[in-house]
């Protein structure tokens, strides 16, 4: 293991042990702390962004990349009302809860506790190093934060403002650490040190989450990865769908919850889909169709024809693939077939369909008549989420406080020994 992260999950641990005992008005402290540094070294946070977005230019970077790294004076305000934001939260840690009393008198409850050390790996987005040190602060853990080399200074800044804002309310300065190094050989190491990390979290691309997975000697939760869906049923409001669809698509579409894929009902695709790709088209999104999308909306407006990998392509830009369905059975199945289990939404008034929709889709938030943009842990007022998760195991969907505990048995009793 090397030495930086051998150092940096010592301190983590200690850290941790010192947050686990600390009260909600102290941790609480620490966030509106670490808020107003971040306004007071506004400046100092933006400058350094604005380095990292002239080297991110000069190497290349896609426009959605540089989309998710860059910070405006607005996206730093809200950044810090964020922070802010958890600390109004109900504290998760010491809540009791499954509590009974057995038929020998021991009363036996659950304790909800921090899981300890958050390992957190992340690329292009520089707020998520304030928002996950104010969501594990806050939840009693402390955390070890390994950023992209292209947000290298914004990730430092950021974390320099944690670290003093923890300091200032008399936290371990180091409850949330960077890795300063953008040696990628750092990563395997942090995905090894389980002698100090309790749990990984990688967000990122494919790539990363195979390489977290496959090389952790910690546990792993994987999510962040979208391919999602919007099915437009034949019963659909025409008022609602290009609003959703919109907004869904173009709102932000960089991020994991942008809509990717639009499916719609054949009965109503040659009503609907001109109005829909109107829409898109003025709003600068380009539109890969199937064939039968292709024939309604090729005569009037410039559009792709789809390959098979578009419709498993979480796109993070401007595009969206089309495809006209035959039924929701149709539409269920091709969201099976394609689905990361991010974000799906139907648009119809049949309460039946929507139903079906509910109950048959396993991802991990599915939507009715609603943009699929709402999954987001701010949204779902969770304060700000260390990631959107999409496996089975512990957590799914946003992961806000209580995703950031586990929980040990408490047994109270008067004497009772086992027979």
């Amino acid at each position: 293991m090397s030495e930086e992260i051998t150092i940096l999950g010592k301190q983590a641990k200690a850290a941790a042990r010192q947050l686990s005992q600390l009260s909600n008005p102290q941790r609480n402290e620490a966030l509106f702390s670490i808020a107003e540094m971040i306004r007071r070294r506004k400046n100092d946070i933006l400058t350094a962004n604005m380095e990292d977005i002239q080297t991110g230019k000069e190497l290349g970077l896609s426009e959605s990349l540089l989309d998710r790294l860059k910070l405006t004076p607005e996206r730093l305000e809200s950044i810090a009302a964020g922070v802010e934001k958890v600390a109004t939260l109900p504290d998760p840690i010491g809540e009791e809860f499954d509590s009974r009393v057995l038929d020998n008198g021991l009363r036996i409850s659950k304790r909800r506790i921090p899981i300890g050390v958050i390992g957190v790996i992340y690329e292009a987005r520089p707020n998520v190093t304030a928002d996950i040190a104010a969501l594990c602060i806050k939840s009693g853990n402390a955390a070890i934060l390994r950023g992209g080399k292209e947000a290298r200074r914004s990730n430092r800044a950021l974390a320099d403002v944690v670290a003093a804002g923890c300091a200032a309310a008399g936290l371990p300065a180091n409850s949330a650490q960077l890795v300063h190094s953008t040696d990628r050989s750092l990563v395997r190491a942090l995905l090894r040190a389980d002698d100090y990390i309790d749990m990984i979290i990688p967000r990122g691309g494919a790539g990363l989450h195979r390489f977290a997975v496959e090389n952790a000697t910690i546990p792993v939760i994987t999510g962040g990865m979208g391919v999602v869906h919007i099915y437009v049923d034949k019963a659909a409001d025409p008022a609602n769908v290009v609003p959703i669809v919109l907004n869904a698509k173009v709102q932000r579409p960089s991020v994991c919850n942008a809509m990717d894929t639009l499916l719609v009902h054949r009965a109503i695709a040659a009503d609907i889909l001109p109005t829909v790709a109107q829409a898109l088209i003025d709003a600068g999104v380009e539109l890969r169709c199937d064939p039968r999308s292709l024939k309604i909306l090729s005569d009037s407006f410039t559009v792709q024809s789809a390959t098979p990998e578009d419709f498993d392509t979480e796109f993070m830009a401007l595009i969206a693939a089309i495809k006209v369905v035959d039924s929701l059975d149709d539409a269920l199945d091709h969201i099976f077939a394609h689905s990361t289990k991010h974000s799906e939404a139907i648009i119809t008034e049949d309460y039946a369909a929507a139903t079906r929709f509910v109950n048959e889709l396993d991802s991990s938030a599915v939507f009715v008549n609603a943009s699929t943009r709402f999954n987001d842990g701010g949204q779902f007022g969770l304060g700000a989420e260390v990631a959107i998760s999409t496996q089975r195991l512990h957590a799914r969907g946003p992961m806000g406080l209580k995703e950031l505990t586990t929980y040990k048995w408490v047994v109270l009793g008067n004497g009772q020994i086992r027979p």
